[in-house]
């Protein structure tokens, strides 16, 4: 991310949002791959709980090392709801959706997200509609279209399944409009930690499934189980959560439109799914947006502007 985005605190800060941001897509993608092999032996609810509660144990861990206590009341409104449609919501809706339409609907169905997010923000967060972040998302999003129709897999979708992917794009959005101001208040870790847990207690329900299916899975699938709680979850949503605590959430929404083209390439090396000319001219434009939404010198509100000093003191 480039600096004029961050807070006062200088080169180093953008730094780290840089980094946290990178860190977040990549491991982000690599859950697209982890997922596709676990769900063939855990249901939506079973995997999305499992995986919420390896994510809260190591979150709680690192918590505890830390020594950070609880967030300050203000925070909690913000953590309560994107706990609960992005922890929640958002996996059991994602895991069931690709399990009704083919992967390549999926993506461009739930890449209606990073477009939410950024009209929501520019009209409920004041963050305004810069043009060079609406002209790159519009390209990363004809990528990502392009991408998902080079990969689909049939012609025909479980509307059930389109619905389902709506819901968790819609859910994704609405929970980072309601993190950003939570991360006012509260470290990165502190929000990723509470909401994480919150997730895990929404989807209880689902943990008579968990326990059948985890007692007969094979050990690959219960591996990628708790790969996605570790790094997908504990450690990418709290990168998520330190970058966007220092720039605007349509920014952060934008750099997703990197994972489309990170999944195609972890896809072909992991598991052999060589992709075509159209899939690869569809990662390439996915990449061009995300660049032209972040170039220098655009319409975008300094993190000074959207941030406070205890954030930049406290996020983790």
């Amino acid at each position: 991310m480039s600096t004029d985005t961050t807070v006062s605190g200088g080169e180093g800060t953008g730094r780290g949002a840089l980094v946290a941001a990178a860190v977040t897509v990549l491991l982000w993608a690599s859950a697209f791959v982890a997922i596709r092999s676990a769900v063939h032996d855990y249901s939506p609810g079973a995997l999305a709980l499992g995986r919420l509660l390896a994510g809260s144990l190591t979150l709680g861990v690192i918590m505890l090392a830390r020594r950070e206590g609880l967030p300050p009341r203000a925070a909690w409104p913000g953590i309560v709801i994107s706990g609960v449609l992005w922890f929640g919501v958002y996996m059991v809706a994602l895991n069931w959706g690709e399990q009704e339409v083919d992967a390549g609907t999926a993506a461009m169905v739930i890449n209606l997200g990073p477009l939410l997010i950024a009209l929501l923000a520019g009209w409920i967060l004041k963050e305004g509609f810069p043009g060079r972040l609406l002209l790159g998302m519009a390209v990363s999003f004809t990528g990502a279209a392009i991408v998902g129709v080079s990969t689909s897999e049939s012609a025909g979708s479980s509307v059930l399944g389109v619905v389902l992917c709506v819901v968790a794009a819609a859910s994704w959005a609405a929970a980072t409009l309601a993190q950003k101001p939570a991360l006012r208040h509260a470290s990165a870790l502190q929000v990723t930690t509470f909401g994480c847990a919150i997730g895990a207690v929404a989807c209880l329900p689902f943990a008579g499934q968990l326990v059948s299916q985890a007692a007969v899975a094979p050990l690959p699938a219960t591996l990628n189980l708790l790969y996605l709680g570790v790094f997908p979850t504990a450690l990418a949503f709290t990168t998520w959560a330190y970058a966007l605590a220092r720039t605007t959430a349509g920014a952060m929404g934008a750099t997703t439109y990197i994972v489309p083209a990170l999944v195609v390439l972890m896809a072909w090396a992991a598991l052999g799914e060589v992709p075509g000319p159209l899939t690869f001219a569809g990662g390439a434009l996915c990449l061009l947006g995300v660049a032209v939404s972040r170039l220098r010198g655009g319409a975008r509100r300094k993190l000074s502007e959207t941030t406070s000093p205890l954030s930049d003191r406290q996020a983790s």
